[in-house]
């Protein structure tokens, strides 16, 4: 089998391209969010929380594609800092509604930074990565139904 064509080279797994592309974000978020005191996992959180304050820990664990025992003590954190308050819910006891703070609610103009500052690194292929981001969530998706099927 020609090197070029060997679907277990290295350079030829699309989930390692991703694995790699992920951990380049890693590093090129740290210290961005570390300057707003934001974890990836937190900053994740927000995005979903100033986009739609007062939901379900279930709903933002969906949203995030994540399950409750990683959401919750990421919350619990988060509401130690005065971020966030957790709440049970008026109509169904069972769940917990996660609403932003002030201070929470503040820290969104911080935060502008980041995907400015991603922006800026992106340069000409920003209208590239656009394609790439959406090319992700479809491939993400089938290989979702792949799981399930």
């Amino acid at each position: 089998m020609a090197a070029k064509t060997d679907p277990l080279r290295l350079d030829s797994m699309l989930c390692f391209a991703v694995y790699a592309a992920g951990h380049a974000f890693t590093r090129f978020y740290k210290p961005r969010l570390d300057a707003i005191g934001l974890t990836y996992p937190q900053y994740l959180v927000f995005l979903v929380l100033w986009e739609q304050d007062n939901i379900t820990v279930k709903s933002l664990g969906d949203s995030l594609f994540l399950d409750s025992g990683t959401i919750t003590p990421l919350l619990k954190r988060l509401e130690a800092r005065g971020l966030v308050r957790r709440q049970r819910d008026e109509m169904d006891e069972r769940q917990v509604r996660i609403h932003l703070t002030q201070h929470g609610r503040d820290l969104r103009a911080k935060a502008l930074a980041v995907p400015l500052a991603v922006g800026d690194a992106l340069g000409p292929e920003a209208e590239a990565a656009t394609a790439l981001r959406e090319g992700l969530h479809r491939l993400r998706e089938r290989l979702d139904g792949a799981i399930e099927a």
